[in-house]
């Protein structure tokens, strides 16, 4: 990239905006309904409806956001919500209700949507060119996943040395606006906002969600990525069950093999966008999850206390998991071309919504299926080993259904490198 700082300044927010993610999904209700007495109904209920206000606020920020024709003001403005709620959260006062629960949490969620929705479409805007958008999208999602890592890890060792869950929440929330901050500061100031020349505002939302649907490219992405996010969903629900039934392992072990799985997709970004210089995107996805469905196979088989195999497994679905981010954002940005060429209007911002979104209910939709399932095949979370055979189908093999659905689904996508560069051309003619 031309502008200051190139690929690194763009992508470093991601890394600050995901380090408070899982403490927020994972550590945060349980320390409100236990330690602050809110209980499980009223934590339940609480993020229950601040997520799904989340959801439908997704779509009218990208459309908005396609409306104004700008995407700073809306990062900027997201970023400080977050930060805000994030705090309120992460230290709450003395003697708060679920109500204190769900709107700091439904702000927190819709500050972040308000950052990632016009940041994603952002990130497509920023170039024509068909590899440098993965490119652009492999720095976001790979400083995003190193984020994912540090928050994995930061909390526990706060713990670990002696800092009590509340203090451990505070100093993630702390860490994540120190870092998060600046690099919002170089991102607005230093990466330009690139827009199409000749394109119309994005007209009404009703107008626009009928163009979304009316576009043949756009259905059939967003059709796969729900699926493969099943499918990503999956096992990362039931990661801690899997680990603790079927493979008996401890907490180290168990942070070991996921650090093991965040560094590979890291560290097989550059690979995936090697081989882009030789396949197409879609095809590159798609072997990406046939390698993934190659190493789930074997997961069933593997024996109690086979730690260092299942690493390895760990090692080939980390690789795959980088392909999952970063190359469907990239595949995004060739789909909202043709619609540009299609209507001559912007509506990149709201088409990432609905991948985001789609994202959203992908995740709880898996946990939706995995969990009632497991109770009626008889497992019991008290006791998880006498189902572990169980456990370990719906950790791996019902996630490769889907993702064989979702290769079905890709691997004649009609947007290809030729046809990418041709509408790119008409697009962009000087």
């Amino acid at each position: 990239m031309k502008w200051r700082g190139g690929y690194l300044v763009y992508g470093l927010p991601a890394l600050a905006l995901a380090i408070p993610t899982v403490p927020a999904q994972v550590l945060l209700p349980s320390y409100y309904a236990g330690p602050l007495g809110l209980g499980l109904t009223a934590t339940g209920i609480a993020i229950f409806v601040a997520r799904f206000v989340d959801v439908l606020s997704d779509p009218l920020i990208g459309h908005f956001s396609d409306e104004s024709g700008r995407r700073k003001p809306f990062i900027a403005v997201g970023a400080v919500f977050a930060a805000v709620a994030l705090l309120a959260l992460f230290a709450p006062p003395q003697g708060i209700g679920p109500f204190y629960l769900g709107c700091w949490y439904a702000l927190l969620y819709i500050g972040w949507s308000t950052v990632m929705v016009p940041y994603a479409a952002w990130g497509a805007e920023l170039s024509a060119d068909y590899r440098e958008r993965s490119t652009i999208a492999s720095w976001r999602e790979g400083l995003g996943l190193l984020g994912i890592s540090l928050a994995t890890t930061l909390p526990a060792l706060l713990q670990w040395h002696g800092y009590g869950q509340d203090a451990a929440m505070l100093v993630t929330a702390i860490v994540a606006i120190v870092l998060g901050a600046p690099a919002l500061v170089m991102l607005l100031a230093w990466v330009p906002e690139i827009r199409t020349s000749g394109l119309a505002p994005a007209g009404n939302l009703l107008a626009a969600f009928r163009a979304a649907a009316a576009n043949p490219p756009f259905r059939r992405l967003l059709g796969a990525w729900f699926i493969n996010g099943i499918a990503n969903g999956l096992p990362a629900g039931l990661f801690p069950l899997f680990i603790t039934s079927s493979l008996r392992a401890s907490d180290v072990e168990m942070g070991s093999v996921l650090l093991i799985y965040f560094a590979a997709a890291v560290l097989g970004l550059p690979l995936w966008l090697w081989l882009l210089s030789r396949l197409d995107k879609h095809r590159l996805w798609c072997l990406a999850m046939l390698m993934a469905i190659i190493a789930f196979a074997f997961v069933p088989f593997l024996p109690p206390g086979s730690i260092a195999a299942f690493a390895g497994i760990c090692v080939v679905t980390g690789l795959a998991l980088g392909a999952d981010l970063s190359l469907p954002p990239a595949i995004q940005a060739d789909v909202v071309d043709w619609d540009r060429l299609q209507h001559r209007t912007d509506r990149a911002g709201l088409f990432f919504a609905l991948s985001t979104m789609s994202g959203k209910l992908s995740g709880a939709l898996a946990v939706g299926i995995a969990f009632p399932l497991l109770a009626y095949l008889g497992v019991d979370p008290a006791n998880p080993a006498q189902g572990s055979f169980a456990v370990a189908v719906i950790y791996a093999w019902v996630p490769c259904v889907f993702k064989a659905v979702a290769v079905g689904m890709m691997w004649r996508f009609p947007i290809d490198r030729a046809r990418q560069a041709d509408m790119a051309a008409r697009l962009h003619p000087d």
